[in-house]
């Protein structure tokens, strides 16, 4: 254990733990002594290693806190914030460790702790992604009896480039090998893996069509059309004309009580009633004193305020071409204060999918919204679901009439790249997968927005806020940056040179 302790710490402190901890590792590998050796196989044995842990049992009783005795793994043991890091590094530097063991691990630890950390999670899951197969055609060249055996053994077998040096006439590999050719044919006997390669192969290539989906089949709540009591239709209707005729703030909040009530009474579909009265066609003064007053506190943070932002405001928003009025922004700011979660479904989302791209006067309402509802943690977290998530992780709520302005995937546009430029320099953390896809988007929008400042201006902030997850990126960065022609490009390579 003792000679792992570095790395460790390096897990635990390191602003940037997967560089750091890979150039420990090849470190290692060169100065490993023969009485500790550091291997690849070592560190899989130690983070699989089983340990006894001791597990409170809650008991309100007045009697001795009772504990049973759980066994897990090592990694289990660790920090949530390690573990995660940990899983991270792994599947930065997979081709460094043996696959199987990989797949075990990640699997166990998915199935070991009912309790594990969402980003302790999503790092083994996303091992197990970058180690899953494109295809099956491997398993022709393996034995269905042993094939986990055949993988290990591929693993650990005499790189290909040997056995080509092997086919000469040469009694000796090597000169400096006493390997014969008979002793290196009987170590390699286990059979020829040759399909295994091609499917790798497969796997890239595979792996640069995903990364073309930006948001994949973005999952919408929306309502059943379920028809109503004809009575029910009725006051809808009676309630639509009055919320089209404000006459005074005082009867406005009547009004909003009275729709919620309409809404929530007998286990009603919510959804259709909203869709019938029809809220966003309100003036922008009389939707601030309906999104005041239609959420009284005890209603659920992912379901009625939800339904009340995407039915009064949403529509609004995503027709927004002006700056939004003082009155509308102050409204939503306070409601976004009290429901965060509800601000990130019913508006964030679907305002950054706007079928045609955000434009400025979005943007400014979506920077509101980041700066004075929600935590940089949260905006971090949000960026990684919106550019990374999967399906069950990027819901958003609207009503079905609106889903037309909405699209299942991300328009980069001067004004997104403008966003994320806010977003970091509110000192919001991007994980790796993030900084990894808006690099893509980078080197494939480069050249259209050669001449805009706003795009050259993100890229100086980006490479700046962002340069200890940048090192791999840096030669596609340069290259898709002197593509551009404008102020700050000179600044930009010279910040990227400096990596």
């Amino acid at each position: 254990m003792e000679p792992w302790v570095p790395l460790f710490e390096i897990f635990l402190n390191s602003p940037t733990p997967e560089t750091q901890a890979s150039q420990w590792l090849q470190q290692s590998f060169n100065a490993s002594s023969t009485t500790t050796p550091i291997t690849t196989s070592s560190f899989l044995s130690l983070l699989s290693k089983p340990c006894d842990a001791i597990v409170i049992i809650d008991d309100s009783s007045s009697s001795p806190t009772p504990s049973r005795t759980k066994r897990v793994m090592f990694i289990e043991t660790l920090p949530s914030t390690v573990q995660s890091r940990i899983l991270s590094f792994l599947a930065y530097e997979h081709r460094r460790f043996c696959r199987t063991d990989l797949s075990r691990l990640a699997r166990n630890v998915l199935s070991g702790n009912q309790e594990l950390d969402f980003w302790a999670k999503r790092a083994a899951r996303n091992l197990l992604d970058v180690l899953s197969e494109s295809n099956y055609e491997w398993i022709s060249c393996l034995s269905l009896d042993s094939g986990e055996e055949a993988v290990d053994e591929e693993f650990e077998s005499i790189p290909g480039w040997l056995k080509e040096e092997a086919t000469g006439g040469n009694d000796m590999i090597l000169p400096w090998l006493p390997i014969s050719q008979d002793e290196f044919y009987s170590r390699t006997s286990f059979g020829s893996c040759e399909d295994s390669i091609d499917s790798s192969k497969h796997d890239g290539e595979d792996g640069e069509e995903e990364v073309n989906e930006v948001v994949e089949e973005m999952d919408i709540d929306c309502p059943a059309n379920v028809p109503l009591d004809p009575g029910i239709q009725e006051k809808a209707t009676c309630l639509k004309a009055r919320i089209m005729n404000f006459e005074s703030a005082l009867k406005t909040v009547g009004l909003a009580d009275e729709i919620r009530q309409l809404c929530l009474d007998k286990g009603r579909d919510s959804f259709v009633v909203l869709g019938l009265i029809e809220p966003w066609l309100a003036d922008d003064e009389t939707a601030s004193v309906l999104i005041s007053h239609l959420v009284n506190g005890s209603e659920e943070e992912l379901s009625w305020p939800s339904q009340v932002l995407c039915s009064v405001i949403l529509p609004k928003m995503l027709l927004l071409e002006e700056p939004a009025s003082r009155v509308l922004v102050a409204a939503i700011m306070e409601y976004g204060k009290l429901h965060p979660k509800a601000a990130v479904s019913a508006l964030l989302f679907p305002l950054v999918l706007r079928r045609e791209g955000i434009n400025n006067p979005i943007c400014d309402v979506i920077t509101r919204i980041i700066r004075e509802c929600l935590h940089p943690a949260h905006v971090s977290a949000f960026c990684q679901k919106l550019l990374c998530g999967e399906k069950d992780e990027r819901r958003f709520i609207c009503l079905p009439c609106h889903q037309h302005l909405i699209s299942n995937e991300l328009v980069w546009t001067e004004s997104l790249f403008n966003l994320f430029q806010i977003i970091l320099n509110h000192n919001v953390h991007l994980t790796q997968d993030s900084v990894d896809h808006i690099v893509y988007q980078v080197q494939q929008l480069a050249e259209i927005l050669s001449k805009s400042l706003k795009f050259g201006n993100f890229l100086l902030c980006f490479v700046t806020k962002c340069s200890p997850l940048l090192e791999s990126h840096k030669l596609s960065l340069i290259e898709a940056v002197e593509n551009t022609s404008t102020l700050v490009t000179k600044s930009v390579l010279s910040k990227l040179a400096s990596l």
